[in-house]
């Protein structure tokens, strides 16, 4: 299962998410689910450092299947970030409705 993990202040700012763990949904390379959170994820942070200017702190694993990334606090483009997030967010929704089985969204405050 993959576990999204998103780790938001008491005000709601997000300060980082984390997604761990394999789908399973089918084999590698025909992962629907994988492919998936991993393509709204990445595009993601590709579109935040496009959009914005800013690169978050990204950790990745070696074989795949980690990504935590950590966005910067009081930053003049923050609402622009947690916008682009919250739609991150919305889309991993998504998915998590017709597959809930194969990935979960934590909220931890």
């Amino acid at each position: 299962m993959i576990k999204i993990i998103i780790n938001e202040q008491s005000s709601g700012h997000i300060h980082s998410f984390e997604m761990k763990g394999h789908a399973d949904f089918a084999e590698h390379g025909k992962d629907l689910v994988c492919a998936g959170a991993s393509a709204v994820s990445f595009g993601t942070v590709n579109a935040i450092i496009a959009l914005t200017g800013k690169t978050p702190d990204i950790h990745q694993g070696a074989d795949g299947g980690y990504l935590k990334v950590i966005f910067p606090e009081n930053d003049e483009k923050d609402y622009d970030i947690q916008l682009i997030l919250k739609a991150m967010i919305v889309s991993l929704q998504t998915i998590e409705q017709d597959y809930g089985q194969h990935i979960k969204l934590i909220f931890n405050k």
